[in-house]
C-alpha cells in the first residue's frame, strides 16, 4: 500500500514520514508541500492513502480532498479540531490531531489497510436479498446468512459500500446507507452523520460531538446532532449541554 504525504511544513511532513515508518509498512513515495503540486503527480501516479494537512496555501485540504479519485484513502493531519466533523463528510478514514501519537496513528493506518482490503476486487460483495422485523437475509458466495438487527452494532457508508459490523463480523454490501436506512427498523437505528448509522442499543457512552461503542468512536454530524440528542434522550437533553 503507497502513500503521500502533503503538509506545508517541512518538520511536519518528515515527523510524520518518520512516524509512518515506525508503526507501519507502508511505502511512502512523496512529500508535497503544497496541494496543487500534489494533484499533478495524481494525474500520472496511483496513490492508495494520503495523509493531508488542511491549512495549506493555495488549495486547503478539505478542498482538495474534493477532487481526489474515489478510490483514494485520506487520513486528515492537522492542529485544528474544528475541522473534524466536516472531514468525515469527505469520507476520510480518519481524523488525527497535531502533535500525533503514536499509537493513535498505528490505528487509522491499520483501518485505512482494512478499509483497502474491504474495498478490493478480492473481497466478496454481499447482497441483501429481503427484510423482516427483526433480521436481514444476506447473500454471500451463493449462501444466505441471516443478521438479527440486535446484532449490528452499526453501519458504516464506505465510498459505494456499506460496512455493517456485527458482534461478530464485518460485512461489505453494494448499497448507499440512506438505502439500507430504509430497510431497518427505525426506533433502533439512527442516522447520526453523512456516513454513519448506530444502533441506539450498543451505544455506551456519548458527549457533544462523538458516540462511542465499544472501541469505536464514531462522529456527530451536525445536522443530525439535535435529532439524536431529542430522540435518544427522549427529550430530556439538548445538544448545547
Amino acid at each position: 500500500m503507497n502513500s503521500i504525504i502533503i503538509d506545508d511544513e517541512p518538520l511536519a511532513r518528515e515527523e510524520m514520514q518518520s512516524l509512518i515508518q515506525e508503526v507501519s509498512a507502508l511505502e511512502i513515495v512523496g512529500q508535497f508541500s503544497n496541494a496543487v503540486t500534489a494533484l499533478e503527480f495524481l494525474k500520472n501516479h496511483k496513490i492508495d492513502l494520503i495523509f493531508l494537512d488542511i491549512e495549506m496555501p493555495m488549495l486547503n485540504g478539505l478542498e482538495f480532498a474534493k477532487l481526489l479519485p474515489e478510490q483514494t484513502l485520506l487520513i486528515f493531519t492537522t492542529a485544528y479540531s474544528q475541522y473534524a466533523l466536516k472531514s468525515y463528510e469527505l469520507d476520510a478514514v480518519d481524523y488525527l490531531l497535531k502533535p500525533i501519537e503514536k499509537n493513535r496513528l498505528k490505528k487509522a493506518i491499520d483501518k485505512a489497510v482494512a478499509y483497502q482490503k474491504l474495498l478490493s476486487a478480492e473481497t466478496v460483495k454481499t447482497t441483501i436479498e429481503a427484510n423482516t422485523d427483526h433480521f436481514l437475509f444476506i447473500k454471500s458466495d451463493r449462501r444466505f446468512y441471516k443478521i438479527n438487527f440486535n446484532e449490528i452494532k452499526f453501519i458504516e457508508g464506505l465510498k459505494d459500500y456499506v460496512v455493517l459490523y456485527s458482534e461478530s463480523q464485518k460485512l461489505i454490501t453494494a448499497m448507499n446507507l440512506k438505502t439500507i436506512h430504509q430497510k431497518i427498523p427505525a426506533d433502533i437505528f439512527m442516522r447520526v452523520s453523512k456516513s454513519y448509522v448506530v444502533n441506539k442499543n450498543h451505544i455506551n457512552s456519548f458527549d457533544n460531538h462523538t458516540i462511542y461503542i465499544d472501541e469505536f468512536e464514531i462522529p456527530i454530524g451536525t445536522v443530525y446532532k439535535n435529532e439524536f440528542f431529542q430522540k435518544y434522550s427522549d427529550g430530556s437533553l439538548n445538544a448545547e449541554v
